[in-house]
């Protein structure tokens, strides 16, 4: 689910700890003979015939640490994103399922069952959908992507969340405003189930929500008489998902209760999204054992797999941490399904990074889309992060009237040449010198940030990073260029601006074109204000320490990677390479000289031709989207800028454009 919007309205579901102690402490659940005892979740749950499964991200896939505890551990799965209608029908009648597909026949495979999420929902819709307001035409559009899509995996899904928080917040206990029920009036619901029972009568047909934990809230309630005056008149819903979105409080005192009186009325009672705050093993044991002890409770999904994975990380919700190590609450659930934890299992640590690194380039990716306003040569200096099921990569445009930034999103590599560029000298960020864009989720504020150079070091701020019309006019991190950067700049340029935090404290590096980088720091707290203690964390010769600095937290590690770009003896852009312990410490070289370089031509193949001899300022695809720029530890991927070889004259007109290195050597 979207966490930029989703996360506020949930605080009225936090319990504290005196609903903690209203429930009961964890135990082995009743009933499981020895003989029935499992060592995973999935085995576990399915001697009761449960599943215990997960949501699962297609872009993950490649990850090992990842896929690893999906395969042992978790015999559902439900597609995070890749399912809901931007990512299937994003333009009328045009289906993708690409994504979608990986996730279902790779569970299949493996003998995973699927739950199908999400058919109608008022968020994450197209444009397109949303400015509807012809009730034929709607219902005719609705029905018709629910047909499409459910047909497309029939007999494959287990159960399909039909419709998706139709409720409103608060105590009206209504239906929430959204062009399905302003368009097609409270009757929309109807349609979708009987339309979904059409196109696939085997799957079980759900009704999914959040905050319909407790039984005494009015949006409880509200779901309540729809479900039963549903099943009154015949209409076909099987199962109520509750999502089960909690704070370290756990479930509320009537959870148990809420789940039996909807079962009650002949329908399952499904956990579908679950996560809780900080994961406390009482919690996490009081909400299995409530779906244990309903007979319609049928299973239970996780809302990711580790902590690096959820839409609420800076929570540390789930029940493995950023490293794949299984947490207290895994234990604590296993022995409530009525398993028996093993002590010293755990998932094995991240691979070390290599002493020496080999990729594999794509062709020209991005290429820059000039309009009647923008004359533009080269676009360079990507910042990227995967959201939401896209890929959001902002960029410098360079042209002679100077530099600015650029955004664009998409769902899969082979859909960034095609996408929509939207100039961000558009928004409040305005006109002026802007460049070197860098992008994350700042979580604890709930922002995106994105921090770039004016001149100075400067920042914007945005709730929603898709879109571009949202981000805040220019703040700067520095009153002024700190005396140790004026000191020793020399004839270069003050460039390249880069926050990376740890639990404790944020970052800011620079770089001078001079060989010197600098960090400075201010604490989580103050953030983004109170940078201070400016230093020199590394120097060298101007070409070999040059610009484009990247750090890293390296996943499952105490590792921290450091990218820089230098000049080769050749005149050619490359990158080296140093690893620290800790973000205010030194920096031991890697790979780090031309001969053995982190990224340059003399290591890069180019199936597709050798479109560029410079591997210049980029960014490392993250394993995860917030402000500690979390990478995986193998399968590396780049998005860099490199231009024609023959090319030349002004700096500003050279024609940069991007592409992505895939690293060929990963030992995981």
């Amino acid at each position: 689910m979207n966490p930029l919007k989703r996360l506020g309205r949930r605080r009225a579901s936090l319990l504290g700890l005196a609903a903690v102690m209203a429930l009961v402490t964890p135990g082995t659940a009743n009933g499981a003979p020895d003989a029935a005892k499992a060592g995973t979740l999935g085995a576990q749950a399915a001697q009761s015939g449960r599943y215990f499964g997960t949501a699962v991200a297609a872009g993950r896939l490649s990850d090992g640490t990842y896929t690893s505890i999906l395969d042992r551990e978790f015999n559902s799965v439900t597609p995070e994103n890749e399912m809901k209608w931007d990512a299937t029908e994003r333009s009328r009648g045009q289906f993708t399922f690409g994504a979608a597909d990986q996730i279902v026949n790779r569970a299949a495979a493996r003998g995973q069952r699927v739950r199908g999420h999400t058919l109608v929902w008022h968020s994450q819709l197209p444009g397109w959908v949303s400015s509807i307001r012809d009730a034929n035409t709607l219902r005719g559009v609705m029905n018709n992507h629910i047909t499409t899509v459910m047909n497309r995996y029939k007999g494959r899904i287990h159960s399909w969340d039909v419709v998706n928080e139709a409720f409103a917040d608060g105590g009206s206990g209504q239906l929430r405003g959204s062009v399905f029920r302003d368009v097609l009036g409270n009757g929309f619901l109807e349609q979708a189930f009987r339309t979904a029972r059409t196109a696939d009568p085997a799957a079980k047909l759900c009704y999914n929500d959040y905050n319909i934990e407790d039984w005494n809230a009015a949006k409880t309630q509200g779901v309540y008489r729809m479900v039963r005056d549903f099943k009154a008149r015949g209409v076909p819903i099987d199962c109520v998902g509750l999502q089960a979105h909690f704070g370290a409080g756990g479930p509320p005192a009537s959870f148990q209760t809420t789940l039996s009186n909807f079962a009650a009325l002949g329908v399952d009672v499904q956990i579908t999204e679950l996560d809780i705050a900080q994961a406390p093993p009482n919690a996490y044991a009081n909400t299995v054992r409530a779906c244990m002890n309903v007979a319609r409770c049928t299973g239970i999904t996780v809302w990711g797999i580790r902590d690096s994975d959820s839409w609420r990380a800076s929570e540390n919700p789930l029940l493995f941490d950023r490293g794949g190590n299984k947490k207290p609450a895994y234990n604590a659930v296993l022995t409530t399904l009525g398993g028996t934890p093993a002590a010293t299992q755990s998932a094995p640590n991240a691979a070390a990074l290599p002493g020496s690194y080999s990729w594999s380039s794509s062709g020209q990716l991005i290429s820059p889309k000039p309009d009647a306003t923008h004359n533009i040569a080269g676009i360079k200096d990507p910042t990227v992060v995967h959201h939401n099921g896209k890929y959001h990569v902002f960029a410098s445009t360079a042209s002679s009237s100077g530099y600015n930034l650029a955004y664009l999103n998409f769902s899969d590599w082979s859909q960034a040449g095609s996408a929509t560029h939207h100039y961000l000298d558009r928004s409040a960020i305005g006109q002026g010198y802007r460049a070197a864009p860098q992008v994350f989720y700042y979580a604890p504020q709930r922002l995106w940030y994105l921090v770039y150079q004016t001149g100075n070091a400067s920042y914007s701020t945005n709730p929603d990073i898709s879109n571009p019309n949202g981000w805040s006019a220019p703040r700067n991190f520095y009153s002024s260029m700190p005396d140790i950067i004026r000191q020793n700049i020399g004839n270069g340029h003050w460039v390249d601006m880069w926050v990376i935090c740890d639990s404790a404290n944020c970052y800011l590096f620079s770089s001078d074109d001079n060989g010197h980088l600098y960090r400075s720091q201010t604490t989580v707290g103050q953030f983004p204000n109170g940078f201070t203690n400016t230093v020199i964390a590394a120097q060298d010769s101007k070409y070999a320490l040059f610009e484009a600095s990247n750090v890293y937290k390296v996943q499952g590690s105490n590792q921290y990677l450091l990218l820089v770009e230098a000049i080769g003896s050749d005149g050619r852009r490359y990158f080296r390479s140093w690893t620290s312990g800790s973000l205010a410490g030194s920096w031991t070289p890697l790979a780090a000289s031309e001969s053995n370089p982190f990224a340059r031509a003399n290591n890069v193949t180019f199936p597709s031709g050798a479109w560029t001899r410079d591997i210049s300022h980029g960014e490392m695809i993250r394993a995860g989207y917030d402000q500690t720029l979390t990478i995986p530890s193998c399968r590396l991927q780049y998005l860099y800028q490199g231009m024609n070889p023959n090319a030349g004259g002004d700096y500003n007109l050279l024609p940069w454009r991007l592409g992505l290195l895939t690293q060929t050597n990963s030992t995981c």
